[in-house]
């Protein structure tokens, strides 16, 4: 049971690292147009807060400080989605690739929610 918990932690990170790689990789796109750069770079720090808090939480000094990590990484999560639809919004020719980084980031927020409750003990 345990070694199954750690999988999935390690998995989740992985996939973060991933979904952080591919946004950023996205928004390099969206700097060929001046306007978006200031979308772009909100996309990028909410995109890599994700992963990021949910790394920081394991060194948590608390139950409470580590719940509170993983409620960041899914306000930051809830952030990228609006990005996501406001860029989808502006360049309609990159709806393929924002459906899928949205995706992504919608299970991730999931998962993500899931924790909170378990953690809050409310699942």
């Amino acid at each position: 049971m345990q070694n199954e918990r750690e999988k999935f932690k390690e998995n989740f990170v992985k996939r973060l690292v991933r979904f952080s790689v591919a946004t950023i990789k996205f928004s390099e796109k969206l700097k060929e147009r001046r306007i978006l750069w200031s979308i772009a770079d909100q996309l990028v720090r909410s995109a890599t807060s994700i992963g990021a808090n949910v790394v920081e939480a394991k060194s948590s000094s608390s139950k409470r400080d580590y719940l509170r990590f993983f409620e960041i990484a899914l306000k930051s999560a809830n952030e990228t989605k609006y990005w996501l639809i406001v860029i989808k919004e502006i360049i309609p020719e990159s709806v393929a690739e924002v459906d899928v980084l949205y995706r992504d980031v919608d299970e991730i927020s999931k998962i993500l929610g899931s924790s909170v409750l378990t953690l809050k003990g409310k699942k």
